[in-house]
């Protein structure tokens, strides 16, 4: 790899990275929220606001055409909520009637008033990342590095002083509504207030990154986080965690693979998801298996153990705690039946003596727990 090769490859890393640490940020309070996919509806119509702002200033350098961007962004939220709260329709039904109307408007003005100007399909769909570098930005013969990568380490700064500011109001808002109305917190102000940032992020990521990524970086690394904590503090910064590893091998991987580097973030951070969702110590598919194999487990152990209780200190005791007879009484196969009595063994509800299976006074209790009884024990304890 070339000086210029590696200069270029980290300067990429650095915007890519400082992308994804800026949409995660807010991105782990829609994930949170259930609002996730209006961060797709938002990459959509931005160049509604784009168009709407070129027209009132016929410059295509002007700084309002960001602030028209994503005003058209939080004017997507506002009527997604409107439309949603008139329960006429849901609001994922919402969002699939409100951004393609103005994204196809965008389209439409663009067709019209802007007949001469190429767009890049590829570029506007997937971004180009790696040609970031290419805008700098420099003062007198100081070369401060891509545009791109300062832009959005201001975003994330901006973005991480807005979560540090108002973590608590945050926090309430998103669980409780009610609550932090109650407590004057101002909810609605709140999340509109988010819902700018979330909309000045992306009119900034989208440069930067593209529409994928951008959705990618919004919603990925807060979901994988969320998969490995509970606590929100610890799941804003997992995120950024997870958004810039992401970032960096997923352009390690392009640079690597010579293939496209949003796409192969993209892919990145889906299969960074995938490990989370099946390894997860809280919440993924293999803790959940063990789960399920250990309540299956338990179910038949007390239901062995209620057996045994309902048969203390009556005629047919002997038989009905035989060992060798277990099976019949229970329905069960014998081979499950020898090693439920195992496992109720081990775990101390139970003693073999004489081919038979005794209740422990941990086991009569447990027996009594699961069938809602009180009453006194019966028959001896065993120890």
């Amino acid at each position: 790899m070339g000086f210029v090769q590696t200069v270029g490859f980290w300067e990429v890393t650095g915007v890519l990275a400082a992308t994804a640490a800026a949409c995660a940020v807010p991105g782990t309070f829609l994930v949170l929220r259930r609002m996730a996919l209006l961060t797709d509806a938002i990459g959509h119509v931005l160049l509604l606001g784009i168009v709407l702002a070129f027209l009132l200033t016929r410059d295509l350098q002007s700084p309002l055409l960001v602030v028209g961007a994503a005003a058209i962004g939080l004017a997507t939220v506002a009527l997604v909520e409107a439309a949603a709260k008139s329960r006429a329709i849901k609001e994922d039904a919402a969002i699939g009637l409100v951004f393609p109307a103005l994204f196809a408007l965008g389209v439409i003005l663009t067709t019209i008033y802007a007949r001469n100007t190429h767009l890049d399909i590829d570029r506007v769909l997937l971004g180009s990342p790696e040609y970031a570098p290419l805008h700098r930005v420099s003062i007198g013969e100081y070369d401060l590095g891509p545009e791109s990568l300062l832009v959005m380490s201001g975003m994330f700064l901006l973005n991480a002083a807005f979560v540090v500011v108002l973590f608590k109001e945050l926090k309430v808002s998103t669980f409780d509504v009610g609550l932090a109305a109650s407590l004057g917190f101002a909810p609605g102000i709140l999340h509109y207030a988010l819902m700018g940032l979330v909309s000045l992020t992306a009119v900034t990521a989208f440069d930067a990154a593209g529409p994928v990524l951008v959705v990618a970086f919004f919603v990925v690394p807060p979901a994988t986080a969320y998969l490995i904590t509970d606590r929100l503090s610890v799941m804003v910064l997992l995120g950024i965690v997870l958004a810039v590893f992401g970032a960096a091998i997923g352009n390690l991987l392009a640079f690597r693979l010579n293939t496209t580097v949003s796409g192969t973030v993209a892919v990145t951070m889906g299969g960074m998801f995938g490990v989370a969702l099946i390894i997860s110590p809280r919440h993924g598919l293999v803790t959940q298996a063990r789960r399920r194999v250990r309540q299956h487990r338990e179910f038949f152990e007390t239901m062995l153990a209620i057996h045994l209780l309902q048969h203390e200190g009556t005629a047919v005791e002997g038989d009905e705690s035989r060992l060798a007879t277990l099976h019949r009484h229970m329905n069960w196969p014998a081979a499950e039946a020898e090693a439920v009595a195992r496992r109720l063994v081990a775990r101390g509800w139970a003693a073999e003596r004489g081919g038979r299976l005794l209740l422990t006074p941990e086991g009569r209790a447990g027996a009594r727990a699961a069938v809602g009884s009180t009453s006194p024990d019966a028959g001896e304890s065993v120890s």
